[in-house]
């Protein structure tokens, strides 16, 4: 066995596409009565743990099945399973076809795709790899849930993850104006799409979305640190082409003026070959609930798919989104260096309905995005996927926020920027996968290059401090406390911003950085129920700052790793697993100076690093009618910069964040037209070594932006299957959100935003190939807030009405 260990080893770390055997495959497709395909079936050889779940147009494969003979069983929940026997020799490919009673109609009503336990996941751990066997937490939002819900906004639908809060709406400000979430007690924004960078500095239209993934942890390892991302990362999964004709329509009626249209259409394009092309596209308008603030914004993405062969296919898809809005501005009531005026919301008394905004202060933020794949099969064993990724995103208009400039009074400063940002993005990856055997011992490796590079260009003004207002009026007199003079109240318009504005100087800045990875991940089954899971990047950081200098140029080098052990006592029904994962952020280097300012000079920094450690157990249990998670995780960020007690003018690295808490994730369903969603999760966030004079890193004490500590979400959707009511849907649901320290420091005090329930509800018929569906929210008209060291009131009771009409084979 000693002999053995270093070629055990290697398997780790080498590319070895010559190491096959001569198993054969078992390929095939499940179609309904009519000749459709049907997604979502379960595939399963008895008397083995081999399995698979079919995908578009019914397909499915297994692979590495050694020669014998086996009986195949085809199932999904509600039907009844089917079997067929199955001879098959060394090196053999075998080609099977199931045929279920029902027709796609019928299919609908008993199949409801939620986040399966038993589904593959090619995306989360860059391999294709079940959720039991992989030791990481991720959650999974389908479109089906979203369309149960009425969801029309990206946001909405990750209220059915735990464990994560929207902390603020999207600003569209240059750079990081996507929304922001408090994932695991740390900040987060979309920011992949298929697993690779994806830029959003306004909103995401959903139009184009068919999962939403919330991938949990540090995660570094294989998706780099090109995004701050210690609490895990969002990954959109985009519609991909199919080989049939088909499609649908829909249009949205709703609260505060929405308008919604919606189409998606797919067609093969060529009679003799598999070549597809899928357009998916919205139209979306929609007013505030507040007195000012809209969107307007228009996406279209095409995509493309063409299997050349049983072995090379390509994949493009390109997304273009124009988005024009009046955009509120962020209600920050503190300057973070005195004790609070206001205690409580009660005390500070904003009015909820106020926007503080002018629909002539409109914001726009163009965005483009494409990304096209090779994927080669270069042995039964390997395959290649080559992918390019580039992006760019414009941040045109202006952009405010309310800040408490003058303390003591109960006027708030209002400042506005003029937004002129163009960030490029362009991600070029070369990834190899095997799947092979070592000393008995299955191994399913990842070995990938990853070369990024974002570029920057900001040509926007300066701030300038338009007006003052109170937090219950925007238009108010204001005396100024330096001259005692009164203010008449100021009306917002473009020509008195623009005024304010032009004598504020402006940026001229072109900064380009990039990051030069490599990385390797194997999955290593040691026996049928015991997997081990290890990986490593190696991350080289370039940064070449403003292009008309080098004094900012720098470099820095981090490394990630990843450690997992997955431990099935039940195969494919219970999973113990624990983790290891790490993350990093690159600091620039600081211009610092002796505290009486003397000897200046440049001090360089290592990379930020989160570790985090979890444990937890995941099921699919009564043939996956039941899946649940639950896992308990402990965070730790080290080497943050943070200013220097003894000198104003100095920085030290070495501040430390901890994050810990539970989640608990379950998706059921019972019984045939029902599916329930629940959650539960728990998080304190604190700084365990900082600075105690600094407002952001006062040791024990909430970081910001951390969230609720406690968070609960539900989901019960159920679909009349036979009688009067046949084709009707009912839904009702919910979130909890705990109180929330938005502000935690000695000096300034305590802030809390309250607590908060949210119910939901929907109706909805569904017939052959139309949906009428209801949905109401926020059914008590609950008044609530997020925020961010800020007040961020959300929406009030609304509704959605949607029509929908699908056509196809």
């Amino acid at each position: 066995m000693i002999r053995k260990l270093p070629l055990l080893f290697l398997s780790f770390f080498l590319y070895v596409p010559f190491i096959f055997g001569q198993d054969g495959i078992i390929k095939g497709v499940v179609k309904t009565a009519d000749g459709q395909g049907a997604e979502w079936v379960t595939i399963g050889m008895k008397g083995t743990a081999k399995g698979t779940v079919t995908g578009a147009g019914g397909a499915f494969q297994l692979k590495r099945i050694a020669a014998g003979s086996y009986i195949l069983t085809a199932t999904s929940v509600g039907l009844e399973p089917q079997e067929q026997p199955v001879t098959l020799s060394a090196g053999e490919t075998v080609t099977l076809s199931f045929i279920l009673k029902e027709n796609a109609a019928q299919l609908k009503e008993v199949v409801v795709p939620f986040d399966r336990s038993d589904k593959v996941n090619t995306v989360v751990a860059k391999m294709p790899l079940k959720n039991l066997e992989n030791p990481q937490v991720y959650n999974s939002v389908s479109i089906e849930t979203m369309r149960q819900q009425g969801i029309t906004n990206y946001d909405d639908a990750l209220r059915n993850v735990p464990g994560i809060a929207r902390t603020w709406e999207s600003t569209g400000r240059g750079s990081d104006g996507a929304t922001y979430f408090a994932l695991r007690g740390f900040e987060a924004q979309p920011s992949l799409i298929n697993g690779l960078p994806g830029l959003t500095s306004g909103n995401l239209d959903l139009a184009n979305v068919e999962e939403i993934q919330v991938i949990k942890g540090p995660s570094a390892t294989l998706f780099g640190g090109a995004t701050y991302a210690y609490g895990g990362m969002i990954n959109t999964i985009t519609k991909k082409p199919y080989f049939d004709f088909g499609g649908a329509v829909s249009y949205t009626a709703g609260s505060f003026g929405l308008n919604r249209v919606t189409a998606d259409v797919n067609a093969p394009l060529s009679k003799t070959e598999k070549i597809a092309l899928r357009i998916n596209t919205a139209y979306h308008t929609e007013n505030s609930f507040q007195d000012a603030g809209f969107k307007k914004s228009f996406f279209i993405a095409p995509s493309l798919t063409y299997e050349v062969n049983e072995r090379l296919s390509f994949q493009v898809l390109t997304e273009i989104l124009q988005e024009e809005r009046a955009v509120a501005p962020i209600f920050f009531h503190s300057d973070r260096a005195h004790p609070l005026l206001y205690k409580d919301i009660a005390a500070l008394n904003l009015d909820n309905r106020q926007s503080f905004m002018s629909n002539d202060l409109t914001l726009k933020n163009p965005r483009f995005n494409l990304q096209a794949q090779m994927l080669y099969k270069l042995s039964p064993n390997w395959s290649s996927q080559t992918v390019v990724s580039r992006g760019s995103v414009k941040s045109d208009g202006y952009y405010s926020y309310i800040w408490d400039d003058d303390y003591g009074d109960n006027y708030f400063g209002q400042y506005f920027h003029k937004e002129m940002m163009t960030t490029a993005t362009t991600d070029i990856q070369q990834n190899f996968n095997g799947d092979f055997k070592i000393s008995k011992m299955r191994n399913r490796l990842l070995v990938g290059l990853d070369y990024f590079n974002r570029n920057v260009i900001n040509n926007g003004s300066g701030w300038a401090t338009v007006r003052h207002v109170t937090p219950q009026q925007a238009e108010v007199q204001y005396i100024n406390p330096a001259t005692g003079d009164t203010v008449a109240p100021v009306y917002l318009t473009r020509a008195l911003v623009d005024q304010a504005l032009a004598n504020t100087g402006g940026t001229k800045s072109n900064v380009s950085n990039s990051a030069y990875s490599a990385y390797v991940s194997d999955v290593l089954n040691i026996t049928p129920s015991l997997i081990a899971m290890v990986g490593l990047r190696a991350d080289y950081f370039v940064s070449k700052g403003e292009k008309s200098t080098t004094a900012d140029d720098f470099n820095q080098f981090a490394l990630s790793p990843k450690f997992g052990l997955v431990y099935q006592p039940v195969l494919e029904k219970v999973s113990l697993f624990a983790n290891y994962m790490n993350a990093f952020v690159n600091v620039s280097p600081q211009t610092v100076s002796d505290a009486d300012g003397r000897n200046p000079r440049v001090l360089s920094f290592k990379p930020e690093h989160a570790n985090q450690w979890e444990a937890g157990v995941k099921t699919t249990l009564f043939a996956d009618k039941l899946g649940f998670t639950v896992s308990y995780y402990d965070i730790r960020v080290a080497d943050r910069v943070y200013p220097d007690p003894a000198n104003p003018n100095n920085s030290l690295q070495g501040g430390e964040v901890g994050s810990k808490g539970f989640e608990i994730d379950l998706n059921a369903h019972p019984i045939p037209g029902l599916q329930l969603i629940a959650g539960y999760s728990h998080n304190t966030t604190k700084i365990t070594k900082g600075n105690n004079e600094d407002f952001y890193n006062e040791p024990g004490r909430a970081p910001g932006g951390q969230g609720p500590q406690d968070q609960a979400n539900f989901w019960a959707n159920y679909r009349f299957l036979k009688g009067a009511l046949r084709n009707f849907g009912l839904g009702i649901g919910g979130n909890y959100a705990g109180t929330y320290k938005v502000i935690d420091n000695s000096v300034t005090g305590v802030f809390n935003l309250p607590a908060y329930t949210l119910v939901n509800a929907a109706i909805s018929y569904s017939a052959a190939h139309y949906r009428i569906a209801f949905n109401l929210n926020n059914i008590t008209n609950t008044t609530y807030y997020i925020g961010y060291w800020s007040v961020n009131p959300q929406r009030p009771r609304n509704f959605t009405l949607n029509f929908a009409y699908t056509f196809g084979n």
